[in-house]
C-alpha cells in the first residue's frame, strides 16, 4: 500500500474521506468466489447487446490493456485467458449497503456519491480514531477484513479535493491534500482529470487555451463566467481548491431532489417498454422519498438519445411521494415529448421542490375530498407497508402486475 503522508500536523478546521471501492464489481465477484483470484477476469454483459462490454475488469485483467467500457471481443483480444461473470446488480447493491454500515461506524455523517463511492466527514474524530491517515488504514482494513473488498482514500479539509486525492493511489491507496498542496499536486493534471470536467468542457477549454488545472486556476474567472455561466464560477474555486459544500448524509435534502436513472441494455422505440422502465424507476425514488418524508411537487424525466443527445422535462403536482403518482406523472410527460423516429438508450426520472411541512386544507363541508384525502393517507401507508417488506425480506418480494407480467414476457 502506498501511502502519500500529511506535511504538517496543524489542526485541520474539517477532515473529509473519499472512500473509493477499487474494480468494485468484479471484487465482489471475487469475495464470494475465490477462484477468480489472481487471475485476469471481469464483470461483462451480454454481448449481443450494447450490455456486451466490460463493467469492471480486476487489475490482473488491466494489466493487459482491459477498460471499463471495452467491447467484449476486443478484451479477449487483449487478454484471450480473462474470466467473464455476468453481472450481479442486487449483490453489488447488498455489498455496497455492508461497505456503507462499516463506515458509519466511524462517523455518522456519509455522503454516499455511487454504488461504490461515499465521503464521511471525520471533523472531531481524531481523539476517538486517531490521525487521518491513521483512521484511513482503520478503515481501510476493516472493510477488506469483513468483507474482502479493497477500497482507495482520499483525504482533504473538502470533498473535491478528497475526491481528487482518491484518484492519487489504486488499489489500496491512501493520499492526502491539503489546500497547501493545490498548486504542486493538483495544478500539473490535465483538466480532463478534474472531477466532474467531460470531454465537451475539455474540448472548449482547451481552445481556450486551457490544458491542466492550474491553468483553470490562472485564468481570469469573468472569462470563464463568460464562457461557461455559473459553472465557470465552479471551475475556478474547484481549481483553487475551494469546496465549502457539507457532506449531507442525506444529499437529496441539500439538492432539493431524489432521482434515479438508468441505461438501458438496448436501444428502445417501444413507449410501452419505456413506461416499465419509468416505473420501476419510480418505485427507488418514491421509496426513498417515503423513507425521508420528502413530499415533491416537481416530477422530472430525462430522456438521452441513441445519439446522446438529452433532454429534461418537468410537470407540477400536488406535494407526493407516492409512486403510482410519481410514475403517473412522468408517464404524461413521456407521452408528450416521446419521438418514435428517435431510438432511446438511457432514461432518468426525479421529484424535486421538497414541501416537508405541506399540510393540505380541507374545506368544512367537501366530503368528496375529504373521503379522497383518507384513501390517499390509506394509499401512504400501503406503499409504507411494502416499503418494509421489501427492506426486510428483498425487493422481488413483492411486484407491480405490470412489471411482473413485463418479466413474463421478457424471459
Amino acid at each position: 500500500m502506498l501511502v502519500l503522508m500529511d506535511k504538517t500536523e496543524k489542526t485541520r478546521k474539517r477532515i473529509i474521506f473519499l472512500v473509493d471501492m477499487n474494480a468494485f464489481f468484479i471484487s465482489c465477484e471475487t469475495s464470494r468466489n475465490p477462484e477468480l483470484k489472481g487471475k485476469a477476469a471481469a464483470v461483462a454483459g451480454d454481448p449481443k447487446y450494447r450490455s456486451g462490454i466490460i463493467l469492471a475488469a480486476n487489475y490482473e485483467a488491466r494489466k493487459f490493456g482491459v477498460k471499463t467500457t471495452m467491447l467484449i471481443h476486443e478484451a479477449k483480444r487483449l487478454c484471450p485467458g480473462i474470466i467473464l461473470v455476468p453481472p450481479d446488480h442486487k449483490f453489488y447493491n447488498k455489498k455496497s449497503r455492508e461497505v456503507m454500515e462499516i463506515l458509519s461506524k466511524y462517523s455518522p455523517v456519509i455522503q454516499q456519491n455511487s454504488i461504490d463511492e461515499a465521503w464521511i466527514d471525520l471533523t472531531g474524530c481524531t481523539s476517538l480514531f486517531g490521525k487521518p491517515v491513521e483512521i484511513a488504514k482503520k478503515i481501510m482494513n476493516d472493510i477488506y477484513d469483513n468483507l474482502g473488498l479493497w477500497c482507495s482514500i482520499g483525504i482533504s479539509e473538502n470533498k473535491f479535493l478528497a475526491k481528487m486525492a482518491s484518484e492519487f493511489r489504486k488499489p489500496m491507496g491512501i493520499t492526502e491534500i491539503w489546500a497547501e498542496d493545490v498548486k504542486e499536486k493538483i495544478w500539473p493534471l490535465p483538466i480532463r482529470q478534474m472531477y466532474g470536467i467531460g470531454k465537451k468542457t475539455e474540448e472548449k477549454l482547451n481552445s481556450m487555451g486551457i490544458y491542466t488545472i492550474g491553468d483553470i486556476a490562472n485564468t481570469n474567472r469573468n472569462l470563464l463566467v463568460k464562457a461557461f455561466g455559473k459553472y465557470g464560477d465552479e471551475l475556478y474555486r474547484l481549481a483553487n481548491g475551494i469546496d465549502p459544500s457539507p457532506v449531507s448524509e442525506l444529499p437529496q435534502r441539500c439538492s432539493k431532489s431524489i432521482s434515479r436513472s438508468t441505461t438501458l441494455p438496448r436501444d428502445i422505440v417501444d413507449i410501452e417498454s419505456a413506461k416499465i422502465v419509468l416505473l420501476k424507476l419510480a418505485e427507488e425514488v418514491g421509496a426513498e422519498a417515503r423513507r425521508y418524508g420528502y413530499k415533491g411537487r416537481t416530477v422530472s424525466i430525462t430522456i438521452k438519445y441513441g445519439d446522446f443527445h438529452t433532454i429534461t422535462r418537468q410537470k407540477s403536482i400536488q406535494p407526493t411521494y407516492l409512486t403510482k403518482d410519481i410514475y403517473k406523472t412522468a408517464a404524461e410527460i413521456l407521452e408528450e415529448n416521446w419521438n418514435t423516429r428517435c431510438p432511446v438508450r438511457l432514461l432518468g426520472i426525479g421529484i424535486s421542490n421538497f414541501d416537508e411541512g405541506y399540510v393540505e386544507q380541507l374545506p368544512l363541508l367537501d366530503f368528496v375530498k375529504e373521503t379522497g384525502e383518507h384513501d390517499r393517507k390509506k394509499e401512504e401507508n400501503l406503499e409504507k407497508a411494502i416499503d418494509k417488506i421489501r427492506s426486510k425480506f428483498g425487493t422481488d418480494k413483492i411486484k407491480r402486475a405490470l412489471i411482473i407480467e413485463d418479466e413474463k414476457f421478457t424471459e
